[in-house]
C-alpha cells in the first residue's frame, strides 16, 4: 500500500508559492492580500481561519482577520462584504461557515463579488467550474485534484465513486472528475445515503473520493486492489482510515490531506488575480 502524503504536499505547494509571490514582490507587483470574516467562536471554524491566516504567513501573503459576535446583523454583516467587493487591495475573501442560523448563508455567498470569492461557493464559480471555464474552485476538490497530480494517478477512463453530494464538495468533485482534463475523464458515480448497493459501487472503483462526513466510513472490503482512495478530513482521522486499510495490497490511500486542501483555493486563487 502506497500512502498519499498531503501534509507533505501541502509544505511543498506553499513554499512553491512563497517563492512566486517573492519573485512578484521583487517586480515591483503587489503582495496577495487575503480577508477573512469570522463570525461568533465556533471551535471548528476558529481552527480553519488559525490555519488559513497561518499559511498567508507562510506565502508571504498579507492578511486581514475581520471578527464579529455572533449576534452581528445579518445587514452588518452583508454590509461588510459588499465594503470587502470594493476595497481594490483586497485580492480574495472568505467568509467562514457556518453561520449563525439568523443569517442567511446563500445570501451571504451570493453577495460576495464572484472575481474575489476565493472559496469557490457564488453560483458564478460553481456553474463555470461545472462547464471547465476558469474559476474559483472550492478547497477540499481542488486539494483532492492537486494530489492526483502530484502523485501521477491515472484518471482517464477510470470508474471514479464520489460518496457524498455536499456542495462544498461531492458536487464539484464529481464534476471535476468528469472533465475533459487531467485529472479528470473519469467515469463517475455518486453514492449517498440513498444510494442502493453502495459497498458494490466501491468495490468495484477505481477512485475511491470519500467526502461523507462520518468517521471510518470506507472500510477494506470495499475497495479492491490497486484502488486508489481519497478522503477529506470529516471522512476520517489518518490513523483510523489507514488501519482499516491496511490490509489492502497494492492500493494507494491518502492520508492527512486537510492541510492542503482546506488553504489551497485561498491561497492559489489570489496570485491569479
Amino acid at each position: 500500500m502506497t500512502l498519499i502524503d498531503g501534509k507533505a504536499i501541502s509544505e511543498q505547494v506553499k513554499q512553491e508559492i512563497a517563492a512566486e509571490v517573492a519573485e512578484i514582490v521583487a517586480r515591483g507587483g503587489k503582495r496577495p492580500h487575503l480577508a477573512a470574516i469570522l463570525v461568533g467562536h465556533d471551535g471548528g471554524s476558529e481552527t480553519y481561519v488559525a490555519a488559513k491566516v497561518k499559511a498567508c504567513e507562510v506565502c508571504g501573503f498579507k492578511s486581514s482577520l475581520i471578527r464579529y459576535e455572533a449576534d452581528v446583523t445579518e445587514e452588518e454583516l452583508l454590509a461588510k462584504v459588499r465594503e470587502l467587493n470594493e476595497d481594490a487591495d483586497i485580492d480574495g475573501f472568505i467568509v467562514q461557515l457556518p453561520l449563525p442560523k439568523h443569517i442567511s448563508e446563500q445570501k451571504v455567498i451570493e453577495t460576495i463579488d464572484y472575481r474575489k470569492d476565493v472559496d469557490g461557493f457564488h453560483p458564478i464559480n460553481v456553474g463555470r467550474m461545472s462547464i471547465g471555464l476558469p474559476c474559483y474552485v472550492s478547497a477540499t476538490p481542488n486539494g483532492i485534484l492537486e494530489l492526483l497530480k502530484r502523485y501521477k494517478i491515472e484518471t482517464s477512463g477510470k470508474k471514479c465513486v464520489v460518496l457524498g453530494r455536499s456542495n462544498i464538495v461531492g458536487k464539484p468533485m464529481a464534476a471535476l472528475m468528469m472533465q475533459k482534463a487531467y485529472p479528470g475523464d473519469a467515469t463517475v458515480t455518486v453514492c449517498h445515503s440513498r444510494s442502493k448497493d453502495l459497498v458494490k459501487e466501491c468495490q468495484e472503483a477505481d477512485i475511491i473520493i470519500a467526502a461523507l462526513g462520518q468517521p471510518n466510513f470506507v472500510k477494506a472490503e470495499m475497495v479492491k486492489e490497486g484502488a486508489v482512495v481519497m478522503k477529506n478530513r470529516a471522512s476520517s482521522s489518518s490513523v483510523g482510515f489507514s488501519k482499516y486499510c491496511v490490509s489492502i495490497s497494492n492500493s494507494i490511500v491518502c492520508t492527512s490531506n486537510s492541510a492542503f486542501v482546506r488553504c489551497s483555493s485561498s491561497i492559489s486563487a489570489s496570485l491569479n488575480q
